[in-house]
């Protein structure tokens, strides 16, 4: 029996998603539940699990494609569990197919479902009007020229392709008029395009570009002035989200510059102990642990702004962000009650999360859900910024670089570590005395540790 697995909504309304690349190929067999592809939403790189036990018979698109929810992907050959022979098939007007389940979600039906439906792109094709039978009778004259006269064509659709495929024929100077795509439906793949200019003799720089067509930093051709990166998949999402954010909570950003020399210090000394023995302990470790206890006393930058039901909704736990510089873009995954973990947990969630991120493979649970975030604009030897609030989010909290400046200590000036610190927060929901206390606070347990059994 022949069954085709179409591509499930992967979460919160997405409406396609780009194939990356297939794990399995035409003629294996596969087990419930085997990853066989990995998929791009505009969230996350997903890996698909198999809804069948079978053999693959067709994959019915080619990495890089981007395919809408509910179409056909790939099919399985499967045994019918009775033992009976296979159903006779329905006929082309039937009932859509039904549901298939699986671990990421469930194959949509297309059909009017609410959601718009993205029409292909034609150029328009010559139309005869049509000519009635009185108009040939008395105007046979006029009806002879159009009958002999050649007729221009042109093509009714412009070739198959994807947006990386494009992008490739464009650099090598290949007009996709010219190319015979070899994919599914005349789909023209980057094999074609290399085919067509000599077999796969390219330069090494195209190369690059071949392989990675989402990759930011894709090396130019030589003697191209201008290198195009298709937008799509995270790096879209996040650009629209950012221009939501800005567009729509009225930005705050205070700054607080801090000694935090006793915080490192304590850093140090944690990373000798046996407690945190292969542990990454970092700065952001402290800060984000100050964070979670800051918002004891300041729950209020713990909340979001429900526009449709005109209500703050306070959030009693903390899924904390951790924003994530990815080669697919920016990314903000969180670690969900993060305020129930221990620091030595917290360290270890942490690290998890930011290796999950930089390898592209977090989980669109992973993305969504947060109550408030941090970006560690440190590491690229920032001290400051105006970081901007995470969708859904009433505080973001940038942390600049450690440096030695000269400060007051003591009744002296000495040599000490210090860090500023930048919060950004919806002034919807948090004043400026909520938002200057959380931030007092934060830094208050930097400059001075100790002060976590105080605000505990």
């Amino acid at each position: 029996m022949i069954k085709e697995f179409r591509l499930p909504d992967l979460g919160e309304g997405l409406t396609e998603s780009e194939i990356i690349s297939w794990k399995v190929g035409v003629g294996d067999t596969v087990s419930l539940n085997q990853v066989i592809a990995e998929v791009e939403t505009a969230k996350a790189v997903v890996e698909l699990p198999s809804p069948f036990a079978g053999v693959i018979t067709a994959l019915h698109e080619q990495p890089g494609t981007v395919v809408e929810v509910g179409k056909p992907i790939v099919s399985f050959e499967v045994t019918d569990d009775a033992g009976s022979p296979p159903a006779a098939a329905a006929p082309a007007e039937a009932a859509p197919p039904k549901r298939e389940p699986n671990l990421v979600g469930y194959g949509a039906v297309v059909e009017s479902t609410g959601r718009p439906v993205r029409r292909q792109r034609t150029l328009p094709s010559p139309v005869v009007e049509p000519v009635e039978t009185k108009s040939v009778e008395t105007k046979a004259a006029a009806v002879e020229p159009i009958e002999t006269k050649p007729v221009e064509t042109r093509p009714a659709e412009r070739p198959r392709s994807t947006p990386p495929v494009r992008k490739l024929a464009k650099d090598l100077g290949v007009e996709l008029e010219r190319v015979a795509g070899t994919g599914p439906s005349g789909l023209i793949t980057r094999d074609d395009v290399r085919n067509f200019v000599g077999g796969g003799d390219l330069p090494s720089a195209a190369h690059g570009l071949a392989a990675q067509p989402g990759a930011p930093q894709a090396a130019p051709v030589q003697g191209e002035r201008e290198v195009r990166t298709p937008i799509k998949g995270v790096r879209k999402f996040t650009a629209a989200a950012m221009v939501s954010s800005a567009f729509t909570a009225p930005h705050v950003t205070e700054f607080l510059t801090v000694d935090v020399t006793p915080a490192m210090e304590l850093l140090a000394r944690l990373k000798e102990g046996k407690a945190f023995a292969g542990h990454k302990l970092t700065p952001l470790t402290l800060v984000a642990k100050a964070v979670l206890i800051a918002l004891r006393r300041n729950p209020g930058l713990n909340a979001k702004w429900d526009e449709a039901n005109q209500e703050i909704v306070q959030f009693n736990y903390v899924n904390l962000g951790i924003a994530a510089a990815t080669p697919r873009g920016l990314t903000v995954p969180n670690i969900k009650d993060a305020d129930r973990l221990a620091l030595v947990d917290l360290s270890t969630a942490l690290a998890e999360l930011t290796d999950t991120a930089r390898a592209g493979k977090s989980s669109p649970e992973d993305l969504s859900g947060g109550t408030i975030s941090i970006t560690n604009i440190g590491v690229f030897g920032i001290d400051a910024g105006t970081p901007i609030l995470n969708p859904g989010e009433a505080a973001i909290l940038a942390m600049g670089a450690v440096r030695k400046a000269p400060r007051e200590y003591q009744d002296q000036v000495a040599l000490r570590q210090v860090m500023t610190l930048s919060l950004s927060f919806d002034h919807r929901l948090v004043d400026g005395e909520q938002g200057s206390r959380f931030l007092a606070d934060v830094g208050a347990l930097l400059a001075d540790p100790g002060m976590a059994f105080a605000m505990a």
